[in-house]
């Protein structure tokens, strides 16, 4: 059963970069044909994809976000980051760390079998 556990900041000041970290547990991140997903839910809307990256490393990002997002995989720590720059208030919202298929990426939310529980990032002065 693999898990899912994000940590990070919880409060981020405006402009200032959002970085979180996924780690995983009870598989390898290396392990085809999965992805390794972002999805952020603002409060009061629904979830919105913001970046994944494969087993083999491959990245995939929202085209709205694309600017401001990196992500990339420690396969020796079995984790993966999202670095999200310039952020704004906008960016205020529960972050959750996902896999789902390589061929859902950015698709079918119902395609992902593991969720991280959340965490609740709030941009402010």
């Amino acid at each position: 059963q693999v898990q899912l556990q994000e940590s990070g900041p919880g409060l981020v000041k405006p402009s200032q970069m959002l970085s979180l970290i996924c780690a995983v547990s009870g598989g390898s991140i290396t392990t085809a044909p999965y992805a390794w997903s972002w999805i952020r839910q603002p409060p009061g809307k629904g979830l919105e994809w913001v970046a994944s990256i494969a087993y083999d490393g491959t990245p995939y990002y929202s085209p709205s976000l694309k600017s401001r997002t990196s992500i990339w995989m420690d396969t020796s720590k079995d984790q993966f980051t999202l670095h999200l720059n310039s952020v704004t208030p906008e960016d205020t919202a529960v972050y959750y760390c996902a896999r789902g298929p390589q061929n859902a990426v950015g698709g079918d939310y119902a395609e992902y079998d593991s969720w991280g529980q959340g965490i609740q990032v709030t941009v402010s002065s």
